[in-house]
């Protein structure tokens, strides 16, 4: 994984004395990023995430941020690509973001968010893109309160090509 940036420690405004490190994923962190897969409606098993990280890693058009509290484990990532369109200038798109269940409303998610937005500012992007689940109304709120608008409502479509084991 890249490790050009170094790790940041901030600590939660709402968190009565919580810390935690914002740090780039890394290989090892691979059995946490799958339990919060499953978190998010997206069950993976450690292998997968490895294989994942081996393919997202290198590209530095993807950054993968973990929040990692005080006992070192990882209680939350988020991962933000860039989206170069034909039709507009650079932008960054989130492609998932979570917070273990035991750790969410502790600021966590928006010192996540914040960190992708400096990211994506680095990278020359004017704006930040989420996608979210129309049944997410709690994660609409979220980003809502951090300043995010709702900017279309859609359909998304898929076209199963393979399922490679």
């Amino acid at each position: 994984m890249k490790n050009d940036l170094s790790d940041r420690t901030v600590a939660s405004e709402s968190g009565g004395g919580l810390h935690v490190t914002i740090r780039l994923a890394r290989q090892n962190d691979a059995e946490r990023l799958a339990v919060l897969c499953g978190q998010l409606g997206y069950p993976s098993s450690e292998e997968e995430i490895r294989r994942r990280l081996d393919l997202i890693g290198p590209d530095e058009g993807h950054v993968i941020y973990v929040a990692e509290q005080a006992d070192r484990q990882v209680v939350g990532w988020i991962h933000a690509y860039l989206r170069p369109l034909l039709e507009e200038d650079v932008q960054a798109e989130v492609g998932g973001l979570v917070i273990d269940e035991a750790w969410r409303n502790h600021g966590i998610g928006q010192h996540l968010l914040q960190q992708v937005e400096q990211w994506a500012q680095e990278h020359g992007c004017w704006a930040v893109h989420v996608r979210s689940n129309i049944i997410r109304e709690r994660a609409h709120r979220f980003y809502q309160r951090l300043g995010y608008s709702s900017i279309k409502t859609q359909l998304a479509f898929r076209k199963v090509l393979c399922r490679g084991e």
